[in-house]
């Protein structure tokens, strides 16, 4: 019997030396590995139409990357091809006149601004990448009439994206733009991405409406851009990433 009690006592002694340990790492640790959380963001880029034509194919698709100068879309464009043709023409008699001293410098001018002007509408007919992206969504057709405005499709760039974090301002002392963070991405086991800040709000606000708690949300708290590297584009839009400030 005195064993059994002897035996009970021995499983008790380590007990408060848990709950020490715990509070240790609740009230220390923890503490000192505070992560803001962010919602991942990139550039997009909507590309419109410029002209009146019917879409003759419409080679950019969803998902797919692209590099500056690929063809996206590609307007039929009868009437300008006409137009320019028309004022090329009108422009070679032109210059043969104007060189003869038969055509005035003002008719010349206006003449050869009517041929350059047909000639950049027609460049618009073929819409190209402005620079290495993905295309992200399209919302047209090949067979499709579109006139000036239309949105064609949308790109974002992924090689570089960024998060907003918030912080209370006794925390704006010990952060400067520029300053080297990282950045944990829960979905990959809590992988580790080096950013830096690049912006940094100059007005106070109320902690956003997608914090929790009420508490939290009534704080004032500034806002903190943090942009990452993305070379291999495992950072998506719209996923959260948990940055750590030193």
């Amino acid at each position: 019997m005195n064993t059994k009690k002897s035996f009970n006592k021995k499983l008790l002694i380590p007990i408060p030396i848990i709950i020490i340990g715990v509070l240790i790492y609740v009230f220390f640790i923890r503490k000192t590995d505070f992560l803001y959380t962010g919602t991942i963001e990139a550039t997009k880029i909507d590309i419109s139409s410029r002209i009146s034509s019917v879409i003759s194919s419409f080679p950019g698709q969803e998902g797919h990357k692209v590099k500056k100068g690929d063809l996206l879309v590609q307007m039929a464009c009868e009437d300008l091809k006409l137009n320019f043709e028309i004022a090329k023409t009108d422009f070679n008699r032109a210059d043969r006149l104007f060189k003869i001293g038969s055509l005035s410098q003002e008719n010349f001018d206006h003449i050869r601004g009517k041929r350059d002007d047909s000639s950049l509408k027609l460049d618009w007919c073929s819409i190209v990448a402005p620079s290495d992206t993905s295309i992200l969504t399209t919302y047209r057709e090949e067979g499709e009439y579109v006139t000036p405005g239309t949105k064609l499709l949308t790109l974002i760039n992924l090689s570089e994206v960024w998060t907003y974090i918030y912080v209370p301002q006794p925390l704006l002392a010990k952060i400067s733009i520029g300053m080297k963070v990282i950045g944990f991405l829960p979905e990959l086991k809590m992988r580790p991405f080096e950013g830096h800040i690049s912006y940094i709000s100059d007005a106070a606000e109320f902690t956003p409406k997608n914090v929790q708690t009420r508490e939290e949300r009534t704080r004032l708290v500034f806002g903190v851009k943090v942009t990452f590297p993305n070379p291999d584009e495992l950072l998506k839009p719209g996923m959260s990433l948990e940055v750590k400030l030193e």
